[in-house]
């Protein structure tokens, strides 16, 4: 062990003492030798005499020098061997308290020799007996290892040195050695500042052997609750070890082999249990011994009554596993599903006859029926043809007859014959309304109509059906109410509109009294527009048949209608996809609602005025050239338009009017002055296939200017429509409406 800090400096202050003694005699005996050699060469007495006194002094410092370094001398000497005595003190208490503790000491130094170590280790490693004091720690590993001390070193001696080495060169922390005689020790090593190796041996076998009983303990618990689990099971369970030797196995095997309760000695082996089976009737191999691992097998097999399904798997530790399912209902009902499969399959073969047969019949029936819809078709696109022509062919003289009525309706006539006149007006009036009816009903049908979808402000639409109403409401001294929503819409314009004039109408004719109201509701994404009469209602069992063509109930005034108002109704809200709804109560009134989805507020279109400045009247001096290749029409636009005071100027075709002029029967600025014309008018079908915005084309190129015209047909169709809009013309529908002609032929002319 190392000395204390104190003792080291005694012992260095003592041989610093020496070492100056030395050096005064070293010193005195130089000095007397001087005195010896001047006395010898002057032999002067006085010279003696005071090299006398001079060495006396001298000699009297360094004697006295020489007696202090003496007793300090003396004094570290007593130091020392009382730092020595204390030293030896301190030692005798380390080892005592080493010696005390109950764990192995033992101290290497940097050599790795040993220095110090307690009785508890020599007991621990009695080979320490016959090797040195100061042997190395190397020795005692072999000498342990050559005697077996440890189980590593039963195993692998030179293998067990070698770790047992490497762990005391680290010296990093603790490990466990097992002893052979059952004992089990924790070494804790650490490195010292000087390099050595302190460690400390404490037997923990109590602990081991507690950590032995626990995990037997757990071991039996799971043992237990593994057999508990076993036993829950429907199927049988059995393993076997590399012996061949049963090891566990569950009730469901005992029930299905059965064998007595808890007596298990006829498959105690696992040949035993080979045999057992054999006996009960099982001829399969799949109990047979398989060593080593490998994948698990199955198959099916009889025991006794009941079929089993074995599955045997050899285990890593070289044993057997074997489970036994009882799938005898299985079995028996896979046998049942089988024999219902196969009833089933001969049912589905006759019924596949049947239905090939059927299959056939329907092809034929198809086939009919596919030839019907054609000729169906057929007749279909033969009827829009011919309702097509004949609206045509009928709105012409139609046409013309407006044209006289209304003429005569501007001149001065009897009461009686002016009555007349208006009756053959209101007449003719009703003719047109059916005539369109059926034309639209007739489109409709053949799909010749197609909505175009686009965002609508509902108040404009109710607007133009305000002012359309207001007179015939009036006239029949109804309330009409319809009031703005500032709601926007999703449909086609002129189909929606159509159907809001339907209701409309329909309860203006059939409400004697008190009010029509429309309203205008937004839910869930729709618009419900919605029109409501206090009419005599209709009965639930009409609501059907009222959108039927010339469906008509009864009424108590006014003009009946032609009965198409619904039909159309029916047929434009299903092309729009429209929903339609009617509710009524007899004797209190109707509702005719329209769901319609919602659309996105478009820019605010400029208002429309309410008013318009008047123009004055053109008539009477502004002149009128009429094309048509019917000569009633002209003969009837040619009266109506002189009553309003024009000068007309008519011609069947271009080619007429060109003959005209060149024959010079119309000349420019010849009385009446009626050439160049103010305004054209044209048919747009005229004789030989020529076309009333071709003429008009033709007309405006003579005349070197855009002369206002527009086209006056009896042909409805979409395409005239487009064609006529592209040229930039204006266009009336025949039969013409005298009003509606004057006001456009003011808006062209002014």
């Amino acid at each position: 062990m190392s000395a204390p800090a104190g003792l080291l400096s005694a012992t260095d202050e003592v041989t610093a003492l020496k070492a100056r003694v030395e050096q005064l005699e070293v010193i005195n005996a130089a000095l007397i030798d001087r005195v010896e050699r001047a006395s010898s060469f002057e032999g002067s007495a006085f010279s003696m005499f005071e090299t006398a006194i001079t060495l006396e002094a001298l000699v009297r410092d360094r004697t006295m020098a020489l007696e202090a370094a003496l007793a300090q001398l003396s004094r570290a000497n007593a130091d020392i061997a009382e730092a020595h005595s204390a030293a030896e003190s301190m030692r005798t208490r380390l080892r005592d308290a080493i010696e005390s503790l109950t764990d192995g000491f033992a101290l290497y130094d940097a050599d790795d020799r040993l220095v110090m170590s307690n009785t508890a280790f020599r007991k621990l490693w009695p080979e320490l007996a016959d090797l040195d004091d100061d042997a190395r720690f190397s020795e005692l590993a072999q000498a342990v290892a050559r005697g077996r001390r440890t189980i590593g070193s039963m195993v692998s001696p030179d293998r067990w040195v070698a770790e047992r080495l490497a762990r005391h060169t680290h010296a990093r922390g603790i490990h466990i050695q097992a002893l052979a005689d059952g004992r089990w020790f924790q070494i804790n090593e650490m490195r010292t500042s000087e390099g050595g190796v302190v460690g400390i041996y404490t037997d923990i076998t109590g602990v081991k052997v507690e950590e032995a009983r626990q995990h037997a303990r757990q071991l039996a618990e799971h043992n237990l609750a593994l057999q508990a689990t076993l036993d829950t099971l429907s199927e049988g369970v059995c393993l076997y070890d590399r012996e061949g030797a049963l090891q566990v196995y569950n009730g469901g095997l005992a029930r299905l082999l059965g064998l007595p309760t808890d007596d298990h000695g006829a498959i105690a082996l696992h040949d035993g249990l080979v045999a057992h089976c054999r006996a009960m009737g099982l001829d399969e191999d799949i109990l047979s011994w398989r060593a080593g691992p490998g994948d698990r097998r199955a198959a099916m097999g009889r025991l006794g009554d009941r079929v089993v399904e074995i599955r045997s798997t050899p285990i890593q530790s070289g044993g057997m596993a074997y489970s036994f399912d009882d799938v005898t209902d299985r079995a028996l009902y896979e046998r049942t599903l089988r024999e219902a499969a196969e009833t089933l399959e001969r049912r589905v073969a006759e019924r596949t006859r049947a239905l090939e047969a059927e299959v056939a019949e329907r092809r034929v029936v198809e086939g009919q029926l596919l030839a019907a819809k054609i000729a169906a078709e057929v007749a279909n696109r033969s009827k829009t043809s011919f309702l097509a022509a004949a609206s045509h062919d009928l709105l012409q003289p139609l046409n013309a007859a407006r044209l006289f009525v209304a003429a005569l309706s501007e001149r001065r006539l009897a009461l009686p014959t002016r009555a007349l006149v208006r009756q053959t007006g209101v007449a003719l009036d009703s003719v047109e309304e059916l005539l369109e009816a059926l034309f639209e009903i007739s489109r409709l049908d053949a799909g010749a109509v197609k909505p175009e979808i686009g965002s609508i402000e509902i108040d404009r639409m109710l607007g133009a059906l305000r002012i359309e109403f207001a007179t015939p409401a009036k006239q029949a001294g109804l309330n009409l109410r319809i009031p703005d929503s500032g709601l926007w819409v999703q449909s086609d314009v002129r189909m929606l509109r159509r159907i809001l004039q339907n209701f409309v109408s329909n309860a203006l004719r059939y409400t004697r009294q008190g009010e029509v109201v429309v309203e205008v509701t937004a839910h869930d994404g729709f618009a419900r527009i919605a029109v409501n009469d206090t009419g005599r209602g209709i009965a639930p069992e009409h609501f059907a048949t009222i959108f039927e063509e010339f469906r008509r109930l009864s009424h108590d005034r006014g003009p009946a209608g032609n009965g198409l108002g619904l039909a159309i109704v029916k047929r434009a809200s299903e092309a729009l996809g429209h929903r339609v709804e009617v509710s009524s109560v007899p004797g209190e009134g109707s509702q005719f609602a329209v769901w319609v989805p919602l659309g996105e507020r478009l820019r605010e279109a400029s208002p429309v005025a309410r008013g318009r400045e008047r123009h004055e009247d053109v008539g009477g001096g502004g002149s009128v050239l009429i094309l048509d290749n019917d000569p009633a029409i002209l003969q009837g636009m040619e009266a109506l338009l002189e009553r309003w005071s024009y000068r007309v100027l008519t011609a069947p075709s271009l080619d007429a009017l060109t003959a005209r002029i060149a024959q010079g029967q119309i000349a420019q600025g010849a009385p009446p002055a009626s050439w160049p014309p103010a305004l054209i008018i044209a048919d747009y079908h005229l004789d030989d296939g020529q076309l009333g915005d071709d003429a008009i084309a033709a007309l405006r190129d003579r005349l070197g200017t855009r002369t206002p015209a527009l086209i006056i047909s009896a042909d409805r169709s979409e395409e005239v429509k487009a064609k006529v809009q592209g040229a930039g013309l204006a266009m009336l529908h025949k039969p013409v409406k005298p009003a509606q002609l004057r006001a456009l032929m003011r808006t062209l002319m002014s």
